[in-house]
């Protein structure tokens, strides 16, 4: 295959003028960064749609030895936009062609690393900027600043000698809607706190086990101790764990509360229903207080946000939109009736909001910014 084909099978597909044959191949191309490039080039100048094509008999299918898999089902999808294809555009240097419409004018800029601690005695304090250090004193425990974007929670140096506290000191750290953040518990476990989430959790854990409690979207690497078990509750949800790496899904405004597990075991609970995951699982609790386990993950997609990014594996667009509606931190209105359909692919976090909406708009999609509302159409 040449760069005259590929050109022209990425012509097609934005023309929706693909067999499922060149559709497949396209996924499949696309799946392994082939069609970057071209898509970019396409995206960049609008007149390369314009361009003729040759003729049909100038074009030559590749034989691919790989069997249908998710490609066949995407096929099969009224709309099909794969997202990856907006990378390469977004690493470019230079400066990019604005769309052609008020997206661009009313722009919203990504979110960042932005929190608020609030200290056991109530008083809060800005995790925003500012330089790094100690930040306060919690009982026994120093609160530094290490780097933009994280705070540590260690013993301080003289806490053999310090008085300790009456009683268990409680923190939070909370981030609003455009907001990120990570925080080293005092047990070294890491936390990564996405948009419009918190944490709560001891200064020092001193008991028989270490308890934590969260809102919202929160990625943990328990620090292992066979003699504390760590808890993780959220809702009436309670996660149990001795050392692993987990995501816990919980905002308020998703019916499912999804706990995926990418290495070790937990054990997750809620009323008397329980269940053990394995790697690469997710428990999924509905509004129901029933309790399921589902296979059916891509754990990559699962913590994209945590490594700067949207990823989505058969994703609806309210899906897709909620993500965007948080970190942008901007509210979201549709018009008429959104034909249901399926989207794949990665795009980075840290592009403007009207990046983001320029690549769905290959899928037929159209956005307006009105009165700092997306609106989708």
């Amino acid at each position: 295959m040449d760069e005259a084909y590929y050109r022209q099978l990425v012509k097609r597909y934005l023309e929706k003028r693909v067999s499922d044959d060149e559709l497949e191949i396209f996924a499949h191309l696309l799946s392994e960064g082939k069609l970057d490039k071209y898509l970019a080039e396409t995206m960049d100048n609008e007149n390369v749609l314009s361009e003729p094509l040759p003729s049909d008999n100038q074009v030559q299918l590749p034989r691919i030895r790989k069997k249908r898999s998710w490609f066949s089902y995407a096929a099969a999808a009224s709309i099909l936009v794969f997202l990856s294809a907006g990378l390469y555009l977004y690493r470019q240097p230079k400066q990019q062609n604005p769309v052609k419409n008020n997206i661009v004018k009313n722009d919203f800029l990504p979110g960042g690393n932005k929190a608020i601690l609030t200290l056991a005695n109530g008083s809060t304090l800005s995790l925003t900027g500012g330089n790094k250090g100690l930040l306060a004193r919690q009982g026994i425990t120093n609160i530094n600043k290490k780097e933009e974007g994280k705070v540590e929670y260690r013993p301080a140096a003289d806490d053999l000698t310090a008085a300790k506290p009456a009683g268990v000191m409680y923190n939070t750290v909370t981030t609003p809607k455009g907001g990120q953040y990570q925080v080293a518990l005092p047990d070294g476990t890491k936390v990564w706190l996405n948009t419009a989430s918190s944490i709560r959790f001891p200064t020092a854990f001193n008991g028989t086990e270490r308890q934590v409690e969260i809102t919202g979207e929160v990625y943990f690497e328990v620090a292992k101790n066979k003699e504390k078990p760590f808890i993780v509750t959220s809702g009436n949800q309670k996660v149990t764990v001795l050392g692993t790496h987990f995501d816990i899904n919980a905002y308020p405004d998703e019916n499912v509360v999804k706990t995926t597990l990418l290495e070790g075991s937990v054990k997750v609970t809620t009323g008397g229903n329980m269940v053990l995951l394995k790697p690469g699982q997710q428990a999924q609790l509905d509004n129901g207080n029933k309790l399921i386990v589902s296979n059916d993950v891509d754990p990559d997609e699962v913590i994209a946000w945590k490594n700067g990014y949207f990823q989505f594996n058969k994703a609806d667009i309210k899906t897709i939109m909620n993500q965007i509606s948080r970190w942008y931190d901007v509210e979201v209105k549709y018009e008429g009736q959104i034909e249901p359909g399926h989207y794949y692919g990665k795009i980075s976090r840290n592009v403007n909001a009207s990046k983001v909406l320029k690549v769905l708009e290959l899928s037929g999609m159209h956005f307006t910014i009105e009165g700092g509302k997306i609106i989708v159409k």
